[in-house]
């Protein structure tokens, strides 16, 4: 499992990242209609072997009375962190220089870890006091649990600079950069109708978003037809191993990125993209996505929550349990196997290879004349 030192790591800022077979377009789907057009996917031979892609069969999810104890805890008396999580059927605890033990059970609420010699044996206890979890370690002192997201699925709501209508009216007035290079005429295409097994869960066009209130005026995704290509091929691979993909965001106009930006408080600014440089979403070259089960149709359980402001969002997070990790490098993998990358921050955001061809685009969907509005 690979490492990250939740005390140091600091991605660096945002670099203009946030937030089947293609019959020929003809135009440009961006200004003009396509109620006649017809987009062919088929299962891209690359498909046919998927065990590079699984890396392994996927490991037994943890019990469930383990997964409450898992998270990053802060040391009561200083700024030492710690992470609790699940590795091949132990629980085990991370400090932030990198040290990391295994811990064995005790009783329902506390393991034991070894000591400095084969003799001695510490005790680690799991407490509750009407609040986050404390753990305790014999000769450490106790670490309060960070609390990073909402339980049920349920974004956090940031605490805005500023009332985001006011952000928004400020936003819709502003002017995108001016950008000099010669780029690719646009080609969006919206990415619900190319295959059945890609389910949308727009966040943005709903108050489960981290601003708490929607911010799109409606819930489709749309993405430059490569980027939307090379998405169908990832899916096509994914699909034999029992799954397919949910979108959260695809294309987002840069006025969007502005209230993102504004609203967002200092400490949170990695997570969001700085309007002055534009957003690879702007340019219809970044998605937000995640796993879902084919068979029950519900998300897969990643490290952590969609568009939480935490450790847990990296790629490289050691926390969590086997198979939350296991699902997260699966579509990591999937995806960069058709020319997407991770962003550095957010585990569920990939930027397509050609992001840089594409100029900044600051049209609202409804403007877009791409097939037909949802009703």
């Amino acid at each position: 499992m690979s490492g990250v030192n939740l005390s140091s790591v600091s991605p660096s800022k945002k670099n203009s990242g946030a937030r089947g077979k293609f019959l020929s377009s003809g135009n440009s789907l961006l200004l003009a209609s396509c109620v006649a057009a017809i987009l062919v996917f088929q299962p891209s031979a690359r498909a046919q072997s998927n065990s590079f892609l699984a890396g392994g069969t996927a490991p037994p999810d943890a019990p469930s009375t383990w997964k409450s104890l898992l998270g990053d805890f802060k040391k009561a008396d200083g700024n030492e962190t710690l992470t609790v999580g699940e590795s091949d059927g132990s629980l085990f605890i991370r400090r932030s220089n990198g040290a990391e033990v295994k811990l064995s059970p005790r009783d329902a609420n506390s393991f034991f870890y070894d000591g400095p010699t084969p003799d001695e044996k510490y005790v680690v206890t799991f407490v509750q006091h009407g609040g986050p979890a404390i753990v305790v370690l014999e000769r450490s002192g106790s670490y309060h649990r960070l609390p990073y997201e909402v339980a049920g699925g349920v974004n956090a709501v940031i605490k805005t600079t500023q009332p985001v209508e006011e952000l928004r009216v400020a936003a819709m007035s502003a002017v995108p950069p001016t950008e000099r290079d010669p780029f690719r005429k646009p080609d969006l295409v919206e990415l619900a109708p190319l295959d059945p097994a890609i389910h949308l869960d727009i966040r943005y066009a709903t108050s489960n978003d981290f601003l708490g209130v929607p911010v799109y005026t409606q819930a489709r995704a749309f993405l430059q037809r490569p980027a939307a290509e090379a998405l169908v091929h990832a899916l096509h691979k994914l699909q034999p191993l029992g799954y397919g993909l949910l979108i959260h965001d695809g294309y987002r106009p840069w006025y969007v990125t502005r209230i993102f930006w504004d609203a967002t408080p200092s400490e949170g600014k990695i997570f969001v993209a700085d309007p002055a440089q534009g957003s690879r979403h702007n340019r219809g070259c970044a998605v937000d996505l995640t796993l879902y089960d084919l068979k029950t149709g519900k998300p897969v359980e990643m490290t952590g929550e969609y568009d939480e402001m935490s450790p847990r969002s990296f790629p490289n997070y050691p926390g969590g349990t086997s198979l939350e990790r296991w699902h997260r490098d699966l579509l990591r993998r999937a995806m960069e196997s058709e020319g997407f990358t991770v962003y550095e921050a957010e585990w569920w955001h990939f930027d397509y290879k050609d992001w840089h061809e594409y100029g900044i685009l600051n049209i609202p969907f409804e403007k877009l004349n791409i097939g037909s509005s949802p009703k």
